[in-house]
């Protein structure tokens, strides 16, 4: 295995434990180990997240996504994606359903996309299931546009 593959396997296998310690809530009232949302005083259940912050439910997007620019992984670097055509990331190679699909990374297109990508693109490569939940889609969106 060379150098290369080595550091991915290391970034896949670190988001895959990230993902999987998100779902054991982390501590209660500060960040968790990943960048995540702090509980507002007095509030267990309204997170207060930094806009550059990366919450805790892009977790999962790491385990396939670089946030470096130029930086593929199993899935393209999502550095600068925001605003950007669907299937246009140098390097990466996407599938026919992806390119065709005319799609432009904004909004409303990343928060259909992040709910059900396949039900977006049927025939993406993506085989993310979707994140249903509205407020950590907006999140991952925000967080997203941030990457630069």
């Amino acid at each position: 295995m060379n150098l290369v593959s080595k550091t991915s396997l290391a970034r896949v296998l670190a988001g895959l434990l990230a993902t999987a310690l998100s779902a054991c809530g982390g501590p209660k009232g500060g960040d968790d180990a990943q960048g995540g949302a702090a509980l507002a005083p007095n509030s267990e259940s309204a997170p207060v997240q930094a806009a550059d912050a990366e919450p805790a439910s892009f977790g999962i997007c790491k385990s396939c996504h670089s946030v470096r620019k130029g930086e593929n992984m199993i899935g393209p670097s999502l550095a600068g994606i925001v605003g950007t055509k669907a299937g246009d990331v140098p390097g990466f190679s996407f599938s026919p359903a992806l390119k065709a699909s005319g799609l432009t990374w904004d909004d409303a297109t990343l928060d259909k996309w992040l709910e059900s990508p396949m039900r977006l693109v049927p025939g993406t490569r993506m085989s993310y299931s979707g994140q249903t939940d509205p407020a950590k889609r907006q999140q991952i969106i925000a967080y997203l546009k941030t990457l630069k």
